[in-house]
């Protein structure tokens, strides 16, 4: 059985390393776990918060070989003991295109992982398994029915009524072209699809919602006023590169639209997509730009009256490398998460453009394997996770953030 280790905040007194005009974080935080065992690798863990407030936390673990997909639930403040919900060596294993598990409104848990489909590198499936009780999954199926041996990942799901919302790259029009410095130098353009399952996995309808964007970035959907928003790294023909969001609008899909103009101009793929989140019908995105040399993280909201987003507030510190995350607090404040120079940072940010000061969660290598740190809702608290790759075994960490007392603008 896995270890569940309860340590002291002692990272956290990293926050002393005082930067510009961060703020401590040796009370906003109140504990760190750490998910590990000897001689197995951790990594690309993903957090997810169900209509029921029961918050799940998925990762891969890897040992001879052999790739498991595992998950635990938080309940007062602890997690329960670890349980597989598949395993496999077939599996292509990516820092950047992580599997994700969900919850229906009725509790049935959907996840995903990605099943390589041939020997070519960037040949792999989106492979799907359901469960009633969290203990026995069906049988995997793919998520997409073209049959073609190309790149099938970034998925993002989003619970949607009784059913469940699932958005992704595909690159059925791709003819299997490898990525050239992270890109599809042959064939057709990388698509953004979407699709609407139920409980029993029967695919309801499913949509092509643009015909080509960049090739391995994540998507990021939240729910708008009429269903789903989904938003993603765009790809023109002059190779710029921005965030857009598609909006279901009641009986089919807005005209993808730019987020904000940053015309970042990148000949490949940045591996760095956005998020966002909403509440109340409220919504707000979180991007990373390298738009004329500068690296930057950027937040907007949704402004209804202009059907569009608003004015871009400025989030790091001057040298960030993205990898962000957000939580909608309020109607009119956001949580966003990036990483930058070896540190996790966190600020509070207004519809206004008002921000906190940012305080520091804990360091990491920055390096690919360090991945994806992720952010969930918990009735009094933000729960975080991410990878600690600085040992030779990579572990999960895992905090918990008190609501009450983050800092506000």
């Amino acid at each position: 059985m896995k270890q569940i280790y309860f340590l002291s905040i002692l990272l956290l007194i990293l926050s002393c390393n005082s930067k510009k005009e961060e703020v401590s974080s040796t009370q906003i935080v109140q504990g760190l776990y750490t998910f590990s065992e000897p001689g197995v690798v951790f990594g690309q863990p993903y957090l997810f918060t169900a209509s029921s407030g029961h918050v799940y936390l998925s990762w891969v673990e890897r040992e001879h070989e052999v790739n498991k997909m595992m998950y635990t639930l938080l309940s007062n403040g602890n997690w329960s003991p670890p349980r597989t919900i598949v395993s496999g060596t077939d599996w292509f294993v990516n820092w950047a295109d992580y599997p994700q598990l969900a919850a229906f409104e009725d509790g049935t848990l959907v996840a995903f992982y990605l099943q390589k489909s041939s020997s070519s590198t960037f040949s792999y499936d989106i492979m799907l398994t359901f469960s009633s009780d969290g203990e026995n999954w069906t049988d995997p199926f793919a998520l997409h029915d073209d049959g073609t041996h190309t790149e099938h990942g970034f998925v993002s799901m989003l619970p949607w009524g009784d059913n469940m919302f699932f958005t992704w790259l595909d690159g059925r029009h791709t003819s299997g072209g490898g990525h050239h410095n992270h890109d599809h130098g042959h064939g057709g353009a990388m698509t953004l699809r979407a699709a609407v399952l139920n409980t029993e996995g029967a695919k309801l309808v499913e949509w092509e919602l643009d015909d080509r964007v960049c090739d391995c970035c994540q998507t990021t959907s939240s729910m708008g006023a009429d269903g789903p928003v989904v938003f993603y790294r765009d790809r023109s023909a002059e190779e710029v590169r921005d965030i857009y969001w598609v909006a279901y609008e009641g009986t089919d899909w807005s005209s993808p639209m730019p987020v904000y103009n940053d015309f970042w101009e990148i000949p490949g793929c940045p591996v760095n997509g956005p998020r966002s989140a909403s509440l109340n019908g409220q919504s707000a995105v979180t991007w990373f730009s390298g738009a004329k040399g500068k690296s930057t993280v950027k937040t907007a909201f949704f402004e209804e009256e202009q059907n569009l987003y608003g004015e871009a507030t400025l989030i790091d510190l001057g040298k960030p490398t993205g990898r962000v995350d957000m939580l909608m607090l309020d109607d009119n404040l956001a949580l966003v998460s990036w990483m930058e120079e070896g540190g996790i940072y966190l600020r509070t940010v207004e519809r206004s453009g008002q921000k906190s000061a940012p305080f520091l969660v804990g360091n990491v290598s920055g390096t690919r394997s360090s991945g994806f740190p992720q952010m969930t809702d918990e009735a009094h608290h933000v729960v975080l996770a991410w990878t600690d790759d600085s040992e030779d075994t990579a572990t999960i960490q895992t905090v918990q953030i008190r609501k009450d007392l983050l800092p506000r603008p």
